[in-house]
């Protein structure tokens, strides 16, 4: 397990504050946030390359915060892997055995075993530069996970990927942090990568701790509108609450020109989202049967994303909806003009203040 605790670190203007997270040793970590929010720095901190200014950092009940980086029992993957291009395959995973005094017989073994555990056998007489990019992130992998560390940090490991390759090594990342059942903590700004990977993610920006929890509570329940937009949700409106819902645990609110019922009980002003893939959209012919949060709309503009269809709908609320590539032929199918929007109150998540 690692544990941090108010760690704060100040490089020039920009400041690490005071960030406080847990992460249990069976646990696949994603650190979020866009560029320049501090999540390298965060790594480095932990893996000693940079010397906090204050706070601690425990790694299975021992403080290491003033420990020397190999005295950590972390295993580090630089965004750059930081392979040695003058020695080969194996050299290169050997490397911090020899520098820790392992012998021969004990490293040639361990090297072996990892480069199983890797796929990468047949790699071992190779040297760096005729390498894949694919086959690059996996030695550096090996090298960081032959010294069987405690905790594994992965500072964007698959960004230099193509797609399918980048697909395919997250799936072998996850099966490896399974295997060795280790703590890991995977950096990206990526949302399909950290779905693909991660038990529990957080959000970083400009050095402060946004949000931490499943991928599921950062989607679906963010605690601001960075998160929320972060997330890719487009749909965040300002609105007033103007009395009681028809339901008793919900509220009535006004946002332009419309009403609509929100679930619990709010009051004053508010900010609300609704994820684009929980806006249902229906032909304009069925409107007489949707009663509640549904409103006219024009569909403006649409664009194909494979899995789904974006729409982009324009009325009372302007919105943005995902809907299933059936659901948009029978939209376009209709002689009708307009389509219907409809918000499940269920649906709608309002910001905390």
């Amino acid at each position: 397990m690692i544990r941090t605790e108010e760690i704060f670190f100040r490089i020039g203007t920009f400041q690490l504050q005071r960030l406080s997270i847990e992460i249990a040793t069976d646990q696949y970590f994603v650190l979020l946030g866009p560029p320049g929010s501090g999540k390298t720095i965060f790594l480095e901190c932990l893996c000693g390359l940079k010397k906090v200014n204050s706070g601690r950092i425990y790694i299975d009940g021992r403080e290491v915060t003033a420990l020397e980086p190999r005295a950590r029992d972390i295993g580090y993957v630089p965004q750059d892997y930081a392979l040695f291009p003058h020695l080969s395959v194996e050299q290169n995973i050997a490397f911090g055995l020899r520098v820790h005094g392992h012998q021969h017989k004990e490293t040639k073994a361990k090297v072996t075993e990892t480069a199983d555990l890797l796929g990468i056998q047949h790699l071992l007489s190779r040297g760096i530069d005729g390498l894949s990019g694919g086959e690059r992130q996996r030695v550096a992998v090996a090298r960081a996970l032959v010294l069987q560390p405690k905790v594994l940090l992965l500072d964007e490991p698959v960004s230099a990927l193509d797609e399918v390759t980048r697909q395919d090594v997250c799936v072998q990342l996850l099966r490896i942090q399974r295997h060795l059942n280790l703590a890991t903590i995977h950096v990206s700004h990526n949302l399909e990568e950290a779905f693909s990977v991660a038990d529990r993610a957080a959000i970083l920006h400009q050095g402060i701790l946004q949000q931490i929890g499943s991928l599921d509570e950062l989607l679906r329940r963010p605690n601001s509108e960075f998160v929320a937009r972060f997330m890719r949700c487009e749909n965040i409106f300002c609105a007033e609450v103007v009395g009681q819902g028809a339901q008793g645990s919900n509220t009535k609110v006004k946002v332009g020109d419309i009403q609509l019922q929100v679930s619990g009980q709010h009051s004053g002003k508010l900010t609300f989202m609704i994820r684009p893939e929980d806006v249902l959209v229906c032909p304009g012919s069925q409107y007489d049967e949707k009663g509640g949060n549904a409103f006219v709309a024009k569909l403006v503009r649409s664009r194909d994303c494979g899995g789904y269809v974006k729409v982009e709908l324009d009325g009372p609320l302007n919105l943005v909806a995902h809907i299933t590539a059936g659901r948009f032929a029978e939209l376009q199918g209709e002689h009708h003009p307009d389509v219907i929007a409809v918000l499940g109150p269920e649906n709608i998540h309002v910001l905390p203040r």
